[in-house]
């Protein structure tokens, strides 16, 4: 079956063919790294990480190329690190791994290149220059703004008419633009901002140029993707097409655009002020929603159950969905003993996906597989297979010889869970065996030197990971899941 996928620019499903079939190139707008991402940076993360992983398993994982940005130079993160008292690189590193922390809960994969925008610098200023020498730009009291006007096709890509897309640039009005819809490519930066020599005098750029100048550096002039969440369409992607178009002479920039829908929360739009804001980070670490921390199956899951162009509604209800959904799915792989598997999709989940990420597809096939599964380890294997595909479970290695003398109780505590649950019951509750135990050998050298204190701290450290610890004069003789 043909990879279909929406294509934004035509509003129609149409077969997928890339430019270069050695090299499939794909570029999704990353975070702006001055606070911790929302939940609704995170579907625009598993459904473009989703759409890798197809891509790689279409083209192979060496004809891939996905680039997926960091924006670190904004006026967000100028007036976050002032706030706060920091040095603006000091807020942009820590909130990037922030970043990186939350897109590995969620099961996505790294992309092929990370570029970060105070990187690409020289860049931009070439394709600022470039758009000035071709008239797409003019120079305005040490502003460089882009002529809309100058481009007849501008608006393709959102197809706003004119009065809408005024509106929804939120225009700034200043005496020095020729047309209202003008945007800036380039601005002064005062002292106390970030700012670099150019042509035009010290400054920084728009934000709209530095995806342009990002794609064409790691992608080229043209190439086949670009993705991002359906708020990105304007005024930003409808920019950066623009800018590069204009730039190149080129009548795409990308031959597919492709946008992920809306999300709410508990079917109200996410907000502080009606505080149902949620950050990934709070889903996995906190208990602010629902009570509970959440782990990564279920909230991938939670955001598979619904195709990525729809709107989605996160709630509690969804999320339990979710959970016992993946629970049952890791109890029909309960027959194995690992899963160092490679990540291997069945013809029906391929199909699925190659019917424009047709995910919810993909669960009913997950379903399928997994009424088989139980008590069944070639079609366990074959489930498991999938779900480390879908990234919905990580892949779990069994232990080196090494690694298992290196622990007491780690053999005591494998055969209690051998064939009773132990996959499923380290997968639910986010268990690290060689962890426990490291914590344990520990406990028990600070027992042997009656250092209680220690003892205590690192018995209440496991009480909050979960684990209950049965204790005899002896010393710890084994540990189980807190029930």
């Amino acid at each position: 079956m043909p990879l279909r996928l929406y294509n934004t620019l035509t509003r129609q499903k149409e077969d997928f063919a890339p430019i270069t079939p050695a090299n499939v190139r794909l570029y999704a707008c990353g975070p702006t790294v001055y606070d911790h991402l929302h939940i609704g940076n995170g579907r625009m993360l598993i459904v473009f990480d989703v759409l890798f992983r197809l891509l790689q398993h279409a083209y192979g994982a060496d004809h891939v190329t996905y680039v997926r940005n960091i924006t670190d130079v904004d006026d967000k993160i100028n007036a976050r690190a002032a706030e706060r008292g920091v040095d603006i690189r000091v807020l942009t590193d820590e909130m990037t791994k922030v970043f990186h922390d939350d897109a590995k809960a969620l099961g996505c994969l790294a992309p092929t290149f990370e570029p970060r925008a105070t990187d690409h610098i020289a860049e931009m200023i070439a394709l600022i220059e470039m758009l000035v020498a071709k008239g797409h730009a003019y120079v305005a009291e040490g502003h460089v703004l882009f002529d809309v006007p100058s481009m007849p096709a501008y608006g393709k890509l959102s197809k706003r008419p004119l009065d809408e897309m005024i509106a929804g640039a939120r225009v700034e009005l200043a005496p020095y633009k020729r047309s209202p819809m003008d945007f800036v490519l380039w601005k002064p930066a005062s002292a106390a901002e970030p700012g670099w020599e150019s042509p035009w005098g010290r400054g920084r750029p728009g934000w709209h140029i530095e995806c342009s100048a990002m794609s064409w550096k790691h992608l080229g002039e043209t190439f086949d993707i670009h993705g991002g969440g359906i708020d990105l369409l304007f005024p930003h992607h409808e920019n950066e097409l623009a800018q590069s178009c204009s730039a190149f002479g080129h009548d795409v920039m990308a031959n597919f655009w492709m946008h992920n829908g809306h999300l709410q929360v508990e079917g109200e739009k996410m907000s502080k002020s009606l505080g149902n804001f949620v950050t990934i980070r709070e889903l996995w670490t906190s208990e602010k929603f629902g009570g509970r921390s959440w782990p990564r199956r279920t909230i991938r899951l939670a955001m598979l159950m619904t195709h990525y162009r729809q709107p989605i509604d996160w709630s509690v209800s969804r999320c339990r969905e979710a959970e016992a959904i993946t629970d049952g799915w890791l109890e029909s792989l309960d027959t194995l003993d690992d899963l160092d598997f490679d990540p291997k999709p069945c013809m029906e989940i391929v199909e699925a996906l190659s019917d424009d990420l047709d995910t919810p597809g993909a669960v009913t096939a997950l379903h399928r597989l997994a009424k088989m599964a139980r008590g069944n380890p070639e079609i366990a294997k074959e489930l498991a297979e999938n779900l480390l595909f879908l990234g919905i479970i990580p892949r779990i290695k069994p232990m080196t010889h090494d690694e298992i003398n290196a622990s007491r109780l780690y053999l005591k505590q494998l055969n209690k869970y051998r064939g009773g649950g132990l996959l499923s019951e380290i997968l639910k509750r986010n268990l690290d065996i060689g962890t426990i135990n490291h914590f344990i050998e520990r406990r028990l050298e600070a027992r042997a030197t009656k250092n209680w204190a220690e003892s205590d701290r690192i018995r209440y450290e496991l009480d909050a990971m979960g684990i209950a610890l049965k204790d005899n004069k002896d010393g710890t003789t084994s540990w189980e899941p807190k029930r």
